[in-house]
C-alpha cells in the first residue's frame, strides 16, 4: 500500500486588486506541476512540486511549493518511478494527496486575501414549483 505524506515548503500569494473596487468577473486557472521525482530508498520517494494560480483578469496571484514523499512496498514504489522515468502521470493516489494538500491551503489563503478561492463553489439552483397539471381525461 502506497502512502503519501505532503509538506509545503513555499508559500507565495499577493493582491493586486484595489480591496474597496468590487472584483470583476474572473478565470481561475489551476496547474498542480510535478517537477522531479527522486528515490531516496528502495521504498522511499521524494516528490517535488508546485502549485500556482492566477486570476484573469490579474487581481491576484498565490503559488505553492513543496514535496511528498512516497513510501510502500518497494515494488510499487519502483513502479512509480520507472513511470516517472518513462515519462508517464505519475499515479492518482500521489496526485489526490498532493491536490489534496494544496488546493485546501490555498482556499485559506484565498481567503486571507479576501478573493475568489480558486475551487469552484457549489451552485445552489432555485427550486421550482411544480406545475399544477390538471387529470387527463376528466372534463
Amino acid at each position: 500500500m502506497i502512502k503519501v505524506n505532503v509538506s509545503i515548503t513555499n508559500v507565495s500569494a499577493e493582491r493586486f486588486w484595489n480591496v474597496r473596487k468590487p472584483i470583476p468577473p474572473i478565470k481561475i486557472n489551476t496547474n498542480l506541476n510535478i517537477f522531479e521525482m527522486e528515490k531516496k530508498a528502495e521504498d522511499f520517494l521524494e516528490v517535488s512540486f508546485v502549485l500556482t494560480v492566477n486570476y484573469n483578469p490579474s487581481i491576484a496571484q498565490i503559488s505553492l511549493k513543496g514535496r511528498a514523499y512516497v513510501t510502500g512496498d518497494k515494488g510499487e514504489v519502483s513502479k512509480i518511478y520507472q513511470g516517472y522515468n518513462e515519462k508517464k502521470p505519475p499515479p492518482p493516489v500521489v496526485v489526490q494527496s498532493i491536490s489534496n494538500v494544496v488546493f485546501v491551503e490555498s482556499v485559506l489563503i484565498s481567503r486571507t486575501l479576501n478573493i475568489p478561492p480558486p475551487i469552484p463553489l457549489p451552485r445552489i439552483s432555485p427550486t421550482k414549483k411544480p406545475s399544477e397539471k390538471k387529470p387527463s381525461g376528466i372534463v
